[in-house]
Protein backbone atom coordinates (compact mmCIF):
# COMPACT_ATOMS: atom_id res chain seq x y z
CA UNK A 1 0.00 0.00 0.00
CA UNK A 2 1.31 3.43 -1.08
CA UNK A 3 2.24 5.98 1.91
CA UNK A 4 1.99 9.71 1.49
CA UNK A 5 4.62 12.33 2.87
CA UNK A 6 2.51 13.23 5.11
CA UNK A 7 2.09 9.79 6.78
CA UNK A 8 5.64 9.51 7.00
CA UNK A 9 6.31 12.65 9.11
CA UNK A 10 3.33 11.45 11.46
CA UNK A 11 5.53 8.62 11.87
CA UNK A 12 8.67 10.43 12.77
CA UNK A 13 6.62 12.94 14.74
CA UNK A 14 6.17 10.10 16.94
CA UNK A 15 9.62 8.13 16.85
CA UNK A 16 8.64 5.55 14.88
CA UNK A 17 9.76 5.94 11.29
CA UNK A 18 11.82 3.49 9.53
CA UNK A 19 14.77 5.67 8.21
CA UNK A 20 18.24 4.04 6.54
CA UNK A 21 21.00 5.42 4.35
CA UNK A 22 20.88 4.86 0.66
CA UNK A 23 23.59 1.72 1.16
CA UNK A 24 21.70 0.27 3.90
CA UNK A 25 18.76 -0.05 1.35
CA UNK A 26 20.33 -1.49 -0.93
CA UNK A 27 21.60 -4.25 1.17
CA UNK A 28 17.54 -4.52 2.38
CA UNK A 29 16.45 -4.45 -1.33
CA UNK A 30 18.38 -7.01 -2.61
CA UNK A 31 17.49 -9.40 0.69
CA UNK A 32 13.62 -8.92 1.24
CA UNK A 33 12.89 -7.68 -2.13
CA UNK A 34 11.36 -3.94 -3.22
CA UNK A 35 7.79 -4.61 -2.47
CA UNK A 36 8.94 -5.93 1.47
CA UNK A 37 11.27 -3.01 1.78
CA UNK A 38 8.88 -0.65 0.94
CA UNK A 39 6.47 -1.51 3.36
CA UNK A 40 9.36 -1.42 5.95
CA UNK A 41 11.65 2.05 5.59
CA UNK A 42 9.88 5.05 5.31
CA UNK A 43 12.76 7.40 4.34
CA UNK A 44 15.72 6.75 3.01
CA UNK A 45 18.54 9.14 2.98
CA UNK A 46 21.58 9.87 0.64
CA UNK A 47 24.69 12.29 0.02
CA UNK A 48 27.58 13.50 -1.78
CA UNK A 49 30.75 15.44 -1.04
CA UNK A 50 32.92 16.53 -4.13
CA UNK A 51 33.43 19.88 -5.96
CA UNK A 52 30.63 22.00 -7.50
CA UNK A 53 31.76 24.89 -9.29
CA UNK A 54 28.45 26.26 -9.79
CA UNK A 55 27.97 27.61 -6.18
CA UNK A 56 27.68 31.25 -4.80
CA UNK A 57 27.11 33.19 -1.81
CA UNK A 58 25.35 36.37 -1.47
CA UNK A 59 25.11 38.67 1.61
CA UNK A 60 23.83 42.34 2.25
CA UNK A 61 27.04 43.96 4.25
CA UNK A 62 25.15 46.82 5.81
CA UNK A 63 25.58 50.75 5.29
CA UNK A 64 28.37 52.69 6.09
CA UNK A 65 28.77 56.18 7.03
CA UNK A 66 28.33 57.91 4.82
CA UNK A 67 27.08 55.44 2.94
CA UNK A 68 28.43 53.74 -0.11
CA UNK A 69 26.31 52.63 -3.42
CA UNK A 70 28.74 49.38 -4.00
CA UNK A 71 26.48 48.51 -7.15
CA UNK A 72 27.98 49.87 -10.47
CA UNK A 73 32.14 50.04 -8.55
CA UNK A 74 34.51 47.22 -7.89
CA UNK A 75 35.06 44.93 -5.09
CA UNK A 76 37.17 42.76 -3.72
CA UNK A 77 36.81 40.26 -1.20
CA UNK A 78 40.06 38.86 0.37
CA UNK A 79 41.51 40.09 -2.56
CA UNK A 80 38.91 37.70 -5.20
CA UNK A 81 36.55 39.61 -7.15
CA UNK A 82 32.91 39.74 -6.22
CA UNK A 83 30.00 40.87 -8.23
CA UNK A 84 28.16 44.25 -6.91
CA UNK A 85 25.07 45.10 -9.53
CA UNK A 86 22.38 44.06 -7.33
CA UNK A 87 22.04 47.33 -4.60
CA UNK A 88 23.31 49.90 -3.18
CA UNK A 89 25.14 47.08 -0.62
CA UNK A 90 24.42 43.61 -1.83
CA UNK A 91 27.08 41.18 -3.01
CA UNK A 92 27.62 37.74 -4.82
CA UNK A 93 30.46 36.07 -5.11
CA UNK A 94 31.07 32.62 -6.94
CA UNK A 95 32.95 29.53 -6.29
CA UNK A 96 35.29 30.07 -9.11
CA UNK A 97 36.09 33.87 -8.78
CA UNK A 98 39.64 34.50 -8.53
CA UNK A 99 41.88 37.92 -8.22
CA UNK A 100 41.49 39.78 -11.20
CA UNK A 101 45.07 40.64 -11.13
CA UNK A 102 46.00 37.32 -11.84
CA UNK A 103 43.03 34.87 -12.94
CA UNK A 104 45.26 32.19 -14.30
CA UNK A 105 47.44 32.22 -11.05
CA UNK A 106 46.36 28.26 -10.51
CA UNK A 107 48.02 27.33 -13.78
CA UNK A 108 51.36 26.76 -12.32
CA UNK A 109 52.63 23.90 -11.05
CA UNK A 110 52.90 24.06 -7.17
CA UNK A 111 50.76 27.34 -7.32
CA UNK A 112 47.40 27.30 -4.85
CA UNK A 113 44.57 29.41 -5.94
CA UNK A 114 42.69 31.06 -3.43
CA UNK A 115 39.08 31.91 -5.00
CA UNK A 116 35.62 32.44 -4.13
CA UNK A 117 35.30 28.82 -2.80
CA UNK A 118 38.00 29.68 -0.38
CA UNK A 119 35.67 33.09 0.75
CA UNK A 120 32.73 31.12 1.35
CA UNK A 121 34.91 28.67 3.35
CA UNK A 122 36.10 31.55 5.41
CA UNK A 123 33.18 33.17 5.68
CA UNK A 124 31.57 30.18 7.11
CA UNK A 125 34.03 29.75 9.32
CA UNK A 126 33.82 33.28 11.09
CA UNK A 127 36.96 34.48 9.83
CA UNK A 128 37.56 38.29 9.29
CA UNK A 129 37.14 39.01 5.76
CA UNK A 130 38.73 42.40 3.92
CA UNK A 131 36.41 44.44 1.77
CA UNK A 132 37.81 46.67 -0.17
CA UNK A 133 35.24 49.03 -2.68
CA UNK A 134 36.12 51.36 -5.14
CA UNK A 135 32.77 53.09 -6.71
CA UNK A 136 31.40 56.69 -7.87
CA UNK A 137 29.55 58.87 -5.98
CA UNK A 138 25.87 60.10 -5.61
CA UNK A 139 24.13 62.50 -4.03
CA UNK A 140 22.38 59.48 -1.78
CA UNK A 141 25.65 57.20 -1.47
CA UNK A 142 28.76 60.02 -1.20
CA UNK A 143 31.35 57.62 -0.36
CA UNK A 144 33.66 56.26 -2.88
CA UNK A 145 36.10 53.97 -0.82
CA UNK A 146 35.68 51.78 1.52
CA UNK A 147 38.12 49.42 2.86
CA UNK A 148 37.09 47.35 6.29
CA UNK A 149 37.09 43.86 7.82
CA UNK A 150 33.79 41.82 7.70
CA UNK A 151 32.70 38.52 9.17
CA UNK A 152 29.91 36.30 8.89
CA UNK A 153 28.19 38.30 12.11
CA UNK A 154 28.17 41.47 11.14
CA UNK A 155 25.98 40.65 7.52
CA UNK A 156 22.55 41.51 7.60
CA UNK A 157 21.82 38.14 5.73
CA UNK A 158 23.85 35.74 4.46
CA UNK A 159 22.77 33.22 1.65
CA UNK A 160 24.36 30.31 0.01
CA UNK A 161 22.86 29.89 -3.76
CA UNK A 162 24.23 27.44 -5.89
CA UNK A 163 22.93 27.37 -9.54
CA UNK A 164 24.23 23.65 -10.62
CA UNK A 165 24.69 21.22 -7.78
CA UNK A 166 24.29 17.59 -7.49
CA UNK A 167 24.45 16.29 -10.71
CA UNK A 168 22.52 13.36 -11.43
CA UNK A 169 25.79 11.17 -12.55
CA UNK A 170 28.44 12.50 -14.18
CA UNK A 171 31.48 11.76 -16.98
CA UNK A 172 34.83 9.52 -16.33
CA UNK A 173 37.32 11.55 -17.52
CA UNK A 174 40.33 10.26 -19.14
CA UNK A 175 43.11 11.60 -21.29
CA UNK A 176 44.18 9.67 -24.94
CA UNK A 177 46.60 12.64 -25.64
CA UNK A 178 50.44 12.57 -25.25
CA UNK A 179 50.45 15.41 -22.84
CA UNK A 180 49.17 15.80 -19.68
CA UNK A 181 46.23 17.97 -19.27
CA UNK A 182 44.76 19.93 -16.56
CA UNK A 183 41.13 20.13 -16.05
CA UNK A 184 37.99 20.56 -13.56
CA UNK A 185 38.47 16.66 -13.68
CA UNK A 186 41.83 17.19 -11.87
CA UNK A 187 45.04 16.15 -13.47
CA UNK A 188 44.84 13.84 -16.23
CA UNK A 189 48.05 12.27 -17.45
CA UNK A 190 48.93 11.48 -20.78
CA UNK A 191 47.94 8.11 -22.79
CA UNK A 192 45.15 6.70 -19.98
CA UNK A 193 47.26 7.36 -17.49
CA UNK A 194 44.49 7.92 -14.80
CA UNK A 195 40.50 7.77 -15.23
CA UNK A 196 39.12 10.44 -12.70
CA UNK A 197 35.17 10.33 -11.59
CA UNK A 198 32.79 12.52 -9.13
CA UNK A 199 29.65 10.97 -8.43
CA UNK A 200 29.26 9.45 -4.42
CA UNK A 201 27.41 6.47 -6.57
CA UNK A 202 24.95 4.72 -5.11
CA UNK A 203 24.83 7.54 -2.26
CA UNK A 204 24.17 9.94 -4.75
CA UNK A 205 21.23 12.18 -4.19
CA UNK A 206 19.28 11.94 -7.43
CA UNK A 207 20.67 8.53 -8.50
CA UNK A 208 18.21 7.27 -6.09
CA UNK A 209 15.32 9.38 -7.34
CA UNK A 210 16.10 9.07 -11.10
CA UNK A 211 12.86 10.41 -12.30
CA UNK A 212 12.59 13.14 -9.60
CA UNK A 213 9.51 11.48 -8.40
CA UNK A 214 9.85 12.58 -4.52
CA UNK A 215 12.71 15.57 -5.06
CA UNK A 216 10.67 18.80 -6.16
CA UNK A 217 10.84 22.28 -5.23
CA UNK A 218 10.98 23.09 -1.77
CA UNK A 219 12.36 19.85 -0.90
CA UNK A 220 13.94 20.38 2.73
CA UNK A 221 17.50 18.82 2.07
CA UNK A 222 21.41 18.87 4.12
CA UNK A 223 23.70 21.34 2.54
CA UNK A 224 26.52 22.56 4.03
CA UNK A 225 26.43 21.18 7.09
CA UNK A 226 22.79 23.15 8.21
CA UNK A 227 19.26 22.69 6.32
CA UNK A 228 18.27 24.26 2.86
CA UNK A 229 16.03 23.76 -0.05
CA UNK A 230 15.78 23.02 -3.89
CA UNK A 231 15.08 26.25 -5.05
CA UNK A 232 14.91 25.26 -8.70
CA UNK A 233 16.00 23.10 -11.68
CA UNK A 234 19.85 23.62 -12.25
CA UNK A 235 21.16 24.84 -14.85
CA UNK A 236 22.18 22.34 -17.61
CA UNK A 237 19.48 20.00 -16.01
CA UNK A 238 19.38 17.34 -19.03
CA UNK A 239 16.52 14.87 -18.05
CA UNK A 240 16.33 13.65 -21.52
CA UNK A 241 19.85 11.98 -21.46
CA UNK A 242 19.99 7.81 -22.42
CA UNK A 243 18.95 5.52 -19.40
CA UNK A 244 19.18 2.23 -17.91
CA UNK A 245 16.16 -0.41 -17.39
CA UNK A 246 16.58 0.84 -13.90
CA UNK A 247 15.42 4.54 -14.65
CA UNK A 248 19.34 5.61 -13.91
CA UNK A 249 21.47 8.15 -16.75
CA UNK A 250 24.39 6.57 -18.38
CA UNK A 251 25.50 10.63 -18.07
CA UNK A 252 25.29 13.71 -16.97
CA UNK A 253 21.75 14.52 -16.36
CA UNK A 254 19.54 16.19 -13.62
CA UNK A 255 21.23 19.29 -11.76
CA UNK A 256 19.56 20.73 -8.37
CA UNK A 257 19.85 25.01 -8.03
CA UNK A 258 20.05 24.73 -4.01
CA UNK A 259 19.56 27.71 -1.25
CA UNK A 260 19.93 27.91 2.46
CA UNK A 261 21.25 30.04 5.14
CA UNK A 262 24.67 30.49 5.82
CA UNK A 263 24.48 30.91 9.04
CA UNK A 264 23.41 28.36 9.57
CA UNK A 265 26.08 25.97 7.93
CA UNK A 266 29.53 24.98 8.63
CA UNK A 267 33.25 24.87 7.33
CA UNK A 268 33.78 21.33 7.38
CA UNK A 269 31.01 21.03 4.88
CA UNK A 270 31.92 24.08 2.23
CA UNK A 271 35.63 23.87 1.75
CA UNK A 272 37.05 25.53 -1.03
CA UNK A 273 39.33 23.84 -3.44
CA UNK A 274 42.12 24.53 -5.33
CA UNK A 275 42.72 22.78 -9.16
CA UNK A 276 45.62 22.82 -10.61
CA UNK A 277 45.26 24.40 -14.07
CA UNK A 278 42.22 25.47 -13.58
CA UNK A 279 41.01 27.43 -10.43
CA UNK A 280 39.30 27.49 -7.08
CA UNK A 281 36.16 25.71 -6.58
CA UNK A 282 33.91 25.30 -3.49
CA UNK A 283 33.69 21.33 -2.34
CA UNK A 284 30.08 20.95 -1.33
CA UNK A 285 27.83 18.63 1.16
CA UNK A 286 24.31 18.26 0.02
CA UNK A 287 22.10 15.03 1.59
CA UNK A 288 18.59 14.50 0.42
CA UNK A 289 16.20 13.02 1.90
CA UNK A 290 14.45 10.14 -0.35
CA UNK A 291 10.60 9.13 1.07
CA UNK A 292 9.34 5.35 0.13
CA UNK A 293 6.13 6.40 -0.77
CA UNK A 294 5.55 2.89 -2.77
CA UNK A 295 7.53 -0.21 -3.97
CA UNK A 296 8.81 1.68 -7.16
CA UNK A 297 10.93 4.17 -4.73
CA UNK A 298 12.36 1.00 -2.59
CA UNK A 299 13.62 -0.17 -6.07
CA UNK A 300 15.04 2.57 -7.12
CA UNK A 301 16.78 3.37 -3.47
CA UNK A 302 18.22 -0.05 -3.73
CA UNK A 303 19.94 0.06 -6.96
CA UNK A 304 23.80 -0.98 -5.93
CA UNK A 305 26.95 0.33 -7.37
CA UNK A 306 27.27 -2.33 -9.94
CA UNK A 307 23.85 -1.00 -11.25
CA UNK A 308 25.29 1.89 -11.63
CA UNK A 309 26.58 3.00 -14.92
CA UNK A 310 28.62 6.39 -16.36
CA UNK A 311 29.98 6.82 -19.74
CA UNK A 312 33.82 7.04 -20.35
CA UNK A 313 35.07 10.61 -22.07
CA UNK A 314 38.41 11.54 -23.58
CA UNK A 315 38.86 15.43 -22.09
CA UNK A 316 41.83 15.82 -24.61
CA UNK A 317 39.30 15.48 -27.63
CA UNK A 318 35.77 14.78 -27.15
CA UNK A 319 34.89 17.26 -24.02
CA UNK A 320 36.27 20.44 -25.76
CA UNK A 321 34.25 19.59 -28.74
CA UNK A 322 31.11 18.63 -26.78
CA UNK A 323 31.43 14.97 -28.84
CA UNK A 324 29.43 12.26 -26.89
CA UNK A 325 32.82 9.73 -26.02
CA UNK A 326 33.25 6.46 -27.58
CA UNK A 327 35.00 4.92 -24.86
CA UNK A 328 32.62 2.95 -23.58
CA UNK A 329 30.88 2.86 -19.81
CA UNK A 330 31.67 1.43 -16.58
CA UNK A 331 30.00 0.91 -13.29
CA UNK A 332 30.73 2.76 -10.18
CA UNK A 333 31.63 -0.84 -8.60
CA UNK A 334 34.10 -0.71 -11.36
CA UNK A 335 35.39 2.71 -10.57
CA UNK A 336 35.43 2.06 -6.84
CA UNK A 337 37.71 -0.97 -7.48
CA UNK A 338 40.49 1.37 -8.13
CA UNK A 339 40.92 0.28 -11.62
CA UNK A 340 38.70 -0.07 -14.81
CA UNK A 341 39.56 -1.86 -18.23
CA UNK A 342 39.65 1.06 -21.24
CA UNK A 343 40.57 -0.49 -24.46
CA UNK A 344 42.28 -3.33 -23.05
CA UNK A 345 44.41 -1.80 -20.59
CA UNK A 346 43.97 -1.63 -16.94
CA UNK A 347 43.34 2.11 -15.67
CA UNK A 348 43.83 3.14 -12.03
CA UNK A 349 40.72 5.15 -11.25
CA UNK A 350 40.41 8.40 -8.39
CA UNK A 351 37.59 9.77 -6.97
CA UNK A 352 36.39 13.73 -6.52
CA UNK A 353 33.93 13.05 -4.31
CA UNK A 354 34.53 11.78 -1.08
CA UNK A 355 32.71 8.49 -0.14
CA UNK A 356 33.05 8.68 3.67
CA UNK A 357 31.72 12.09 3.50
CA UNK A 358 29.02 11.13 1.83
CA UNK A 359 28.00 8.57 4.09
CA UNK A 360 28.57 11.12 6.85
CA UNK A 361 26.23 12.83 5.45
CA UNK A 362 23.73 10.19 4.80
CA UNK A 363 24.05 9.38 8.33
CA UNK A 364 23.49 12.63 9.96
CA UNK A 365 20.82 13.07 7.77
CA UNK A 366 19.17 9.99 9.27
CA UNK A 367 19.89 11.07 12.72
CA UNK A 368 18.11 14.24 12.28
CA UNK A 369 15.04 12.32 10.85
CA UNK A 370 15.12 10.02 13.70
CA UNK A 371 15.22 12.32 16.46
CA UNK A 372 12.37 14.36 14.81
CA UNK A 373 14.30 17.57 14.00
CA UNK A 374 13.58 17.35 10.15
CA UNK A 375 10.80 16.51 8.59
CA UNK A 376 10.18 16.10 5.25
CA UNK A 377 8.72 18.41 2.71
CA UNK A 378 5.94 18.06 -0.25
CA UNK A 379 7.53 19.92 -3.39
CA UNK A 380 5.42 22.86 -4.08
CA UNK A 381 6.40 21.61 -7.72
CA UNK A 382 7.92 18.79 -10.07
CA UNK A 383 11.06 19.20 -11.78
CA UNK A 384 11.82 19.26 -15.52
CA UNK A 385 11.67 15.04 -16.46
CA UNK A 386 12.48 12.99 -19.53
CA UNK A 387 9.07 13.55 -20.75
CA UNK A 388 8.86 16.86 -20.22
CA UNK A 389 10.34 18.70 -23.50
CA UNK A 390 12.94 20.03 -21.43
CA UNK A 391 16.28 19.61 -23.31
CA UNK A 392 19.84 21.11 -22.63
CA UNK A 393 21.37 22.53 -25.06
CA UNK A 394 25.31 23.12 -25.69
CA UNK A 395 26.27 26.79 -26.86
CA UNK A 396 27.16 25.08 -30.01
CA UNK A 397 23.87 23.29 -31.19
CA UNK A 398 21.97 26.53 -30.91
CA UNK A 399 24.29 29.13 -33.09
CA UNK A 400 24.39 26.15 -35.47
CA UNK A 401 20.67 26.05 -35.77
CA UNK A 402 20.89 30.18 -35.84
Amino acid sequence: MAKTIEEINERIKKGEAVVVTAEEMTEIVRSDGAGAAAKKVDVVTTGTFGPMCSSAAYFNVGHSKPRIKIGGGTVLLNGVEAYAGLAAVDVFIGATALPPSDPRNAVHPGEFAYGGGHVIEDLVAGKDLRLSVRTYGTDCYPRKELDTYISLADLNEAVLFNPRNAYQNYNCAVNLSDETIYTYMGVLKAGLGNANYCSAGALSPLLNDPLYRTTGIGTRIFLGGGVGYVAWHGTQHAPGVKRGENGTPLAPSGTLALIGDLKGMKPGWLVGSSFLGYGSTLTVGVGIPIPVLDEEVAAWTGVGEDELFTQVVDYSDSYPNLVPGSLGQVSYAELRSGTVEIRGRKVPTGSLSSIPKAREIASTLKSWIESGDFLLTEPVAGLPCADSGHEFRMLNERVASV
